[in-house]
């Protein structure tokens, strides 16, 4: 439900046009009294208007209970005497009466909802009074006291002594009251945490008490507005975000739904150590419930084709502190179409769709030179743009239609100029590429299922423009039959192939590298410094004039959000257009299980037997196993035709073993050091054996002894790997080589058949290594947690980067080559991007998995522990966990359809697993 349905559903069970709206910003509504409005009748009589008067921390405001009488709001800067009416003072008492009364003398006044109709204000001046009636007498004295109160404070000159009076005023009236504990909604709640806060919604904020139980979350507002009380249940609670609001770290939000662009409770607090408090109480009880999902995360989802452009852009937004809550950091989406002329609208040719790679200021050449040659001449700090591509004033542009009260708040109770108002979507487009100070980009409602926003189906009176046709529904371009069918061809274009293959670009210039430094300039997407996140230390700014006109500037103009990514962002994997299928614009879950759309994730990528049995990983079951070693086994490998099995050994021997037989055929010995690794190479003739002391060995299984030896290393050998003719080889000497091997020589008789094509320096002993399916990239990854990945052709680094604490166990391209994914001594999984060398995914195992198998998005991983392991990394959660060995998995081998597994433990066992259908 978007922010303004869920405004109007307040207010009408509130039953009250009053809304906070009508205050200015940073004023404060502290209370309500049934009271009646007085006015001279004739020489001898009076008349009452019964209502409800507001006294706020900037303005005095009188709602009748006719709806048809306007709500009068009497600033109280333009108050000149504020008083009770005395006996005998003739001239303001028009007849006799027992209550005692107030009189409010005032230059202005702003008369708002006249007819119950929202129009803009009408602004009555000149000297008038008016007299008010308590209902509760007894109440009088304080009414005005408090009055007198608030009016020295907005009479103060400076802008920042008058906030700190009211500030005090607020804090002195929370101080006096605490939260009702009878408004728990059972008897049996226990209080575990209490303190003030402001509850915020778009452009105002109120505040009042948060009490958590261990059953709930409250909050009650210091004026009972629009409910004396707001409740979640724990158990409703779907996700929770720390904001970042006015800049500062002491906002959260609450959502009780996957679906809902807009949250059901957003709370600002006045320090930051309680809204960490009950962020973490929250975390700990949804503990057990829910896995916050980070930007990794979801980018791995997106790029594997498991949640549309749509939603990763929603769960981008909420991860850089986009709320629905807070105008000024309202989600923003990419305008993509740039033909709003067409009378048809063709998706397949690029020229239809918008350049993702630039921001909007640079779209217009012409524009953009004009900009950059501002932007050079311009003194430190250095800006290409005035406005920013989102701000409160650009997202209720679009959305005035369906939310007039909130534009008559930032407006002062005017709408804008009829002809700068969202008229027509060619026309806005065509400012955006043209305007001197437009470069607004658009909000997610222009691709979601409510087209409201774009009709006047309030009949709101937005003026009339110049020619004199009246502003009424927006006016769509020719391509869209109505605004139905232009969100619908929207989302297409969206969720469109040429959009899906340049998003990421887009991605880098608003959460991504090309946000900020050199990289933001050479983009011409630089935009004024105290719109970032961090330029700007609010508390060494000792004038607060100064700090309150900062941050009213930041307010209004605009905030980029905060920064998610320091590196490219990857290509989506799957560009094709999928299917996707959302029951409301705000539908942000997971639109097809894992299971249903996995075979077509990697039908080219992998064989549909393959595919099939990785649907089916966790059907695996343990049918038996042989004790062959004396020590941890390190390795497996099987011969083409399954008819041996080998395996190495800290024991120092290599074992074959038949499968048909059951039985060990062959121990062999190379060396009295433990043996790392074995593989067998093409033609089942040769295996080779890596070793702790340093070298690589060449066993002939035809003639039953060692062929070979490679003394390659200064120290232990820790991983070989086999492709194309070449064999690498890691080592604890921080070392990979690469070697080229013939392998008809090293089967014969002929010796030294091997050649040292590259070497690849490491700053840490390297602990395994793979090579791509291609042969064409190498990973490895160190002791010291550190994965490199190479190019084999060039023999360069193509990205270095810390990956995990302590030593990386295993590491593997996916079955495309686009994917890194490790095991490390931190019980991570961690998912990196071949061409970018970003992190996209890391997932807490809570244990050491010592090696793993996988195919792009589900893992088969062995533990510590001895169990086998299933995970999905797009849902990072586990599917099965399998109970095997008595002690850690070190070593696993998979056939090619997935329906056959061995594994190796330090129990010195192996286990032969049968896939059972």
């Amino acid at each position: 439900m978007a922010f303004w349905k869920k405004a109007q559903s307040l207010q009408q069970s509130s039953k009250a046009r009053f809304s906070l709206l009508f205050l200015d910003q940073e004023e404060y509504f502290f209370e309500q009294h049934l009271a009646c409005h007085i006015s001279k009748e004739n020489d001898h009589s009076e008349r009452k208007i019964r209502g409800s008067l507001k006294v706020c921390s900037k303005s005095l405001i009188f709602e009748p209970d006719d709806i048809n009488k306007p709500i009068y709001k009497i600033a109280l800067r333009d108050c000149t005497r504020i008083d009770e009416v005395e006996d005998g003072n003739t001239e303001l008492l028009f007849s006799s009466h027992s209550h005692r009364r107030f009189s409010v003398l005032f230059t202005q006044v702003y008369l708002i909802k006249e007819q119950n109709t929202v129009a803009p204000y009408r602004i009555e001046r000149g000297e008038n009074r008016f007299i008010f009636q308590l209902e509760e007498s007894r109440k009088l004295d304080d009414v005005v006291q408090t009055l007198h109160q608030l009016q020295r404070a907005s009479y103060l000159d400076k802008l920042g002594d008058q906030t700190a009076m009211i500030t005090a005023i607020l804090q002195s009236r929370l101080a006096r009251t605490s939260f009702d504990k009878n408004s728990f909604q059972s008897v049996s709640e226990t209080s575990n945490m209490e303190c003030e806060a402001e509850m915020v919604t778009p452009l105002v904020s109120n505040p009042g008490h948060v009490c958590i139980t261990d059953k709930c979350l409250y909050f009650q507002p210091l004026n009972g507005y629009p409910k004396p009380v707001v409740y979640i249940s724990l158990p409703d609670i779907r996700r929770i975000y720390k904001r970042r609001h006015m800049l500062m770290p002491v906002g959260l939000e609450v959502f009780c739904t996957e679906n809902d662009l807009c949250s059901d409770i957003y709370l600002k607090f006045y320090n930051p150590k309680d809204r960490d408090g009950l962020y973490y109480y929250i975390a700990a009880y949804l503990e057990n419930h829910l896995a916050e999902q980070t930007a990794d995360c979801y980018m791995l989802q997106w790029q594997m084709g498991h949640i549309s452009n749509y939603q990763y852009l929603l769960h981008l937004n909420n991860l850089a502190d986009r709320s629905c809550n807070d105008l000024s950091q309202y989600p923003v989406f990419p305008w993509v179409l740039s033909d709003y002329t067409s009378s048809e609208l063709d998706l397949n040719t690029a020229d239809t769709f918008r350049d993702l790679s630039k921001p909007i200021g640079a779209l217009n050449k012409e524009r953009l030179e004009r900009l950059t040659m501002r932007y050079h001449e311009m003194p430190e700090p250095k800006f290409m743009y005035g406005s920013h591509y989102s701000s409160p004033g650009y997202v209720l542009f679009y959305l005035v239609r369906v939310a007039p009260e909130h534009m008559l708040c930032i407006q002062n109770g005017k709408f804008d100029h009829a002809d700068r108002m969202f008229n027509s979507i060619a026309e806005t487009w065509k400012n955006c590429l043209e305007g001197v100070t437009d470069f607004k980009e658009l909000i997610p409602e222009f691709y979601g299922n409510d087209w409201s926003f774009l009709l006047n189906s309030l009949n709101l009176e937005l003026g009339k423009r110049q020619g004199g046709k009246l502003v009424n529904d927006v006016e769509l371009p020719p391509w869209a039959y109505d605004p139905e069918d232009f969100l619908r061809k929207n989302r297409d274009a969206l969720e469109s192939s040429y959009v899906s293959d340049h998003l990421h670009e887009w991605i880098d210039l608003i959460f991504g590298y090309k946000q900020r430094g050199s990289d933001a300039v050479d983009s011409h997407n630089v935009f004024h410094p105290v719109t970032y996140e961090g330029e700007i230390d609010f508390n060494r700014i000792e004038d607060p004039d100064h700090k309150i006109a900062l941050l009213t500037q930041i307010l209004e103009f605009g905030q980029t959000p905060k920064q998610l990514f320091s590196k490219p962002h990857p290509k989506r994997i799957f560009a094709k257009s999928r299917s996707v299928s959302r029951s409301s614009s705000q539908n942000i879950s997971l639109v097809e299980s894992p299971a249903s759309i996995n075979e077509e994730c990697f039908e080219d990528l992998t064989e549909e037997s393959k595919s099939l049995a990785w649907n089916n990983i966790t059907k695996f079951q343990k049918e038996n196993g042989q004790k062959l070693h004396k020590e941890t086994i390190t390795s497996i490998s099987v011969s083409s035709n399954g008819a041996s099995v080998f395996t190495t050994s800290q024991d120092s021997t290599l074992k074959m073993f038949s499968t048909s037989q059951m039985a060990l055929q062959r121990s062999i010995s190379f060396s009295n050091m433990a043996l790392s690794s074995c593989i067998i190479l093409p033609g089942d003739k040769t295996v080779l054996c890596s070793s702790w002391d340093n070298n690589v060995y060449f066993y002939s299984v035809a003639f039953g002894r060692k062929q070979d030896t490679l003394m390659g290393h200064d120290d232990a050998v820790s991983k070989i790997h086999w492709s194309n003719n070449r064999l690498c080889t890691a080592s604890w000497d921080s070392t990979v080589k690469l070697w080229n091997c013939d392998p008809e020589s090293v089967c014969g008789t002929r010796k030294n058949s091997f050649e040292l094509m590259g070497e690849f320096e490491h700053d840490a002993g390297v602990n395994t290594i793979h090579v791509n399916s291609e042969g064409s990239l190498l990973v490895s990854g160190t002791k010291e947690g550190i994965m490199s990945i190479w190019d084999l052709a060039t023999a360069t680094l193509l990205h270095q980067l810390p990956c995990h604490r302590g030593t990386i166990y295993d590491v593997a391209f996916s079955p495309d080559g686009r994917h890194v994914l490790s095991s490390g001594e931190d019980e991570c999984l961690k998912v990196i991007d071949v061409q970018t060398g970003m992190r996209i995914s890391s997932l807490p195992t809570g244990e050491v998995q010592r090696c793993f198998r996988w195919n792009g998005q589900t893992v088969l991983s062995g533990n510590d522990s001895g169990d086998m392991l299933v995970w999905d990394l797009l849902e990072g959660q586990i599917l099965e966990r399998m109970q095997g060995h008595s002690d850690a998995v070190t070593s696993m081998w998979i056939n090619e359809t997935c329906n056959s597994m061995i594994t190796g433990s330090a129990d010195r066992q192996i286990l032969f697993w049968k896939l059972q259908y």
